[in-house]
């Protein structure tokens, strides 16, 4: 056997596990959910029959419910995206030599380790409205007026919610932008102190151009994340009161387990799917075309 030969072999032995696992559990799931989404499957019937787009003809024009879950999502996906500002700069302080750096860069990502579970938990209990510790901080701090049913007043227990998902996923974010912020060259900085620039300047002008990658990155996870989001809410409203924290994730779950409708729940996912695709095309054409100008 040649040389070459014997490489090729080698090459397409250690590719044949990853490629097979690929196909078994993403591309053949993925078709699958295609497939379903094109007919009424209840979930555990042998038969099934091929409606073609009429759950997505329902999901768009019958389903007022999905648009509010959708909405909900948005919420998420701004509160998370105005808060970046804020992640950036905590990363540019925890990347100088400030005494306890390495202290604060664990706990920016602790909760990022702790279980979603556990984490929903936790802030039900911080949420109570009886004895409640956020309420009774508000109490002792003479803020009566500000107590209130965090998880079942109408108009504010999405943004409760939210301050969950920052608390539990900013710290990751952190940690990535610091990792890009360590990859640019420190010769860069010292050559822009001494032409005189400032902080501000060196931060338009090399910090956020060298984590350009990083925060491509970054606004991917918050774009699919906002949209997938469903464990929080599932945890500590269920999607209530009534349907007003529900999310496109969680109603697409009940949709399919609480309600039998498969069919409808594999088409709400095949739209998740593209709406992640489009609005993460759009976004990296934003970045690109800015960086360019």
């Amino acid at each position: 056997m040649s040389y070459s030969l014997q490489k090729k072999v080698i090459i397409w032995s250690f590719l044949f596990i990853p490629v097979a696992l690929m196909l078994l559990f993403l591309i053949y799931p993925t078709l699958q959910l295609f497939h379903y989404s094109v007919t009424n499957w209840d979930g555990y019937s042998e038969s099934l029959k091929y409606i073609g787009f009429d759950n997505y003809k329902k999901l768009i024009f019958d389903f007022p419910d999905a648009w509010q879950a959708i909405g909900n999502n948005g919420i998420y996906f701004i509160v998370h995206l105005l808060f970046i500002p804020i992640e950036v700069m905590t990363a540019v302080l925890l990347n100088r030599t400030i005494r306890g750096s390495s202290f604060f860069r664990f706990t920016v990502l602790m909760p990022y380790i702790i279980n979603g579970i556990a984490v929903a938990y936790m802030f039900s209990y911080i949420y109570n409205p009886v004895n409640g510790p956020l309420n009774e901080l508000l109490k002792w701090m003479g803020l009566e007026s500000l107590i209130t049913g965090w998880l079942s007043n109408l108009s504010i227990v999405n943004y409760s919610l939210v301050a969950v998902s920052l608390w539990r996923f900013s710290g990751v974010h952190i940690i990535l932008i610091l990792a890009g912020l360590q990859s640019i060259p420190t010769d860069l900085y010292e050559a822009a102190k001494m032409d005189g620039a400032g902080f501000w300047t060196q931060l338009r002008h090399i910090t956020l151009p060298g984590i350009r990658r990083v925060m491509e990155i970054i606004l991917f996870l918050n774009i699919s994340g906002a949209l997938l989001q469903y464990d929080i809410p599932y945890v500590m409203t269920g999607g209530g009161p009534g349907t007003a924290s529900s999310t496109f994730g969680l109603f697409s779950l009940q949709t399919a387990f609480t309600y039998n409708n498969y069919g409808l729940a594999s088409a709400m996912a095949v739209s998740l799917l593209i709406l992640i695709i489009c609005f993460s095309s759009i976004q990296n054409w934003i970045i690109k075309d800015r960086s360019e100008s």
